[in-house]
């Protein structure tokens, strides 16, 4: 019975709020990007789907001109391969390149289409990229904030 003398409600106080430091909070973190050129407003918001681990359900939200909207689910992160780089391509469509899946965003039809890797061919814009920065937090961090960063595919 010694050992548990002196480890009274504040070890308790103190251990709870470490775990609960060290949870993911499931509350959605939108990260969202403004490309005027386009009439684009694109929002890539992230939810916890662990209390623990890195694991990210990750929706794809675009309103275009004429207030057109498409929503689509991307690959959900599951371990720090959330990030999602933003290019204009020479056609103005506008592509988001995951580690895993490519999406094109059409600003006409404000369609977006899951596409092969291999599809997307020619020159391309660096926009920037939607990826935690270095205090975690979800964000739109354009080119000035950080350079491209390319993927290595497998």
């Amino acid at each position: 019975m010694k050992l548990m003398r002196g480890r009274g409600p504040g070890w308790l106080v103190m251990g709870l709020v470490l775990c609960l430091a060290a949870c993911n909070s499931d509350r959605p973190e939108p990260a969202e990007f403004d490309l005027p050129s386009a009439g684009l407003h694109i929002r890539v918001t992230r939810v916890a789907t662990h209390p623990f681990l890195s694991r990210f359900q990750l929706t794809l939200q675009v309103e275009g001109p004429g207030g057109c909207t498409a929503t689509a689910e991307l690959f959900p992160d599951t371990g720090y391969a959330g990030r999602r780089n933003v290019y204009q391509q020479a056609s103005g469509a506008i592509t988001l390149l995951g580690q895993y899946d490519a999406r094109v965003i059409e600003r006409d039809t404000c369609t977006i289409r899951l596409v092969e890797f291999q599809s997307l061919t020619g020159q391309a814009t660096f926009l920037g990229a939607f990826d935690a920065d270095t205090q975690k937090r979800w964000q739109f961090l354009p080119p000035s904030a950080r350079p491209e960063r390319p993927f290595e595919k497998h």
